[in-house]
């Protein structure tokens, strides 16, 4: 009989559900306590931003070809919808303009992407230690969460820096200091309307950050749990760090976080895409026949009745080729930038 008991009791641990996330140690309790030191909040804040410049470094060419298709430029007019024209597109700017063209308004947009990324990076690790304390609770919608009021506050403190960049687009070559060039755009935009005009246009902003963000991080996460599991872990882990902190799942192999981020990347694009197109089609639609501004749910109907439910997803292709890298970069730097930092 002794030796039967032990198999038959069991405590409340042994018969509750599998852990979303299989690779984790049960001692991560105090691995969510140390993320809300403030060393932990600059390390990662620090680590996001390397990481979103480096995702934005791979793919400033796919970027400067972009905008210039957009603006309907004539000398690249010829060369838009195609996988080919992209190509030779950019081998005409390396050409005209040499290597650095594919490259040129992309220190503006360094400046723009480090807080940025450093923000939505640093909000995600803070807001998850807070919804998700425990191994238990590590499910699926609270990452969802978590990764949509990342975006959400990212964004947030991030949105007038990108009101005041399309404002300098739109005017006339600023002269005079670095600091006119800066203060003369916001010293324009305030007087209209004080601070909210600085947040003009930001529902609509919101509108594809929410499903893209929470499903960027979702997916990242939920991948790496899956290549973390035991049958894959000797293919696609590497060993834990000296300095690594406690409760903290084993790094992944360059190639399998690449992977991870990418999967991310393509996930996130595709539920959210409806909504992008939505939101530009409201920031360029302007004002209708009796003068108000369309409403979400009248755009959607608008395109829906236009081209039917392809409509929404008009151009994802074309974003899968950007999307990829950009995000398979950023989560990879994201988290060796984290290892280098000893967080």
């Amino acid at each position: 009989m002794s030796e039967v008991a032990p198999k038959t009791q069991r405590s409340k641990a042994d018969t509750r559900s599998p852990p979303v996330c299989p690779t984790d140690k049960d001692d991560t309790v105090e691995l969510r306590k140390q993320t809300r030191t403030f060393d932990y909040v600059w390390r990662s804040g620090v680590a996001g931003g390397l990481a979103g410049c480096a995702a934005k470094t791979v793919v400033a060419p796919l970027d400067r070809v972009k905008i210039l298709f957009q603006a309907s430029n004539p000398q690249f007019a010829k060369y838009t919808g195609s996988w080919f024209g992209v190509a030779t597109a950019m081998k005409d700017i390396k050409s005209h303009e040499g290597v650095l063209g594919l490259f040129r308004g992309h220190s503006a947009t360094l400046l723009r992407i480090f807080p940025y990324a450093g923000i939505k990076f640093l909000a995600y690790e803070q807001i998850r230690s807070i919804i998700i304390r425990n191994k238990d609770q590590e499910t699926p919608w609270r990452r969802l969460l978590s990764g949509s009021m990342a975006g959400v506050t990212s964004v947030f403190f991030t949105y007038p820096l990108e009101v005041v960049r399309r404002f300098v687009r739109t005017t006339a070559k600023p002269t005079g200091t670095v600091v006119d060039a800066v203060a003369a755009p916001i010293a324009a935009i305030a007087p209209r309307s004080g601070l909210a005009n600085f947040y003009r246009g930001f529902s609509p902003t919101l509108l594809g950050m929410l499903p893209y963000a929470g499903m960027s991080f979702l997916t990242h996460d939920t991948v790496g749990d899956i290549l973390r599991l035991p049958s894959f872990a000797k293919y696609t882990t590497l060993s834990q760090p000296k300095n690594a902190p406690e409760g903290k799942a084993a790094p992944l192999r360059s190639w399998a976080e690449l992977l991870a981020g990418g999967v991310a990347g393509l996930v996130s694009q595709t539920t959210s895409y409806p909504l992008e197109v939505i939101r530009r089609r409201m920031q360029v639609g302007g004002a209708v026949g009796d003068g108000h501004r369309l409403r979400i749910s009248e755009t959607a109907a608008m395109i829906f009745r236009e081209r039917g439910v392809p409509g929404f997803f008009v151009g994802l292709t074309i974003g899968y080729v950007k999307v990829f890298p950009l995000a398979a970069v950023s989560f990879y730097t994201y988290e060796r930038a984290k290892t280098w930092l000893g967080i």
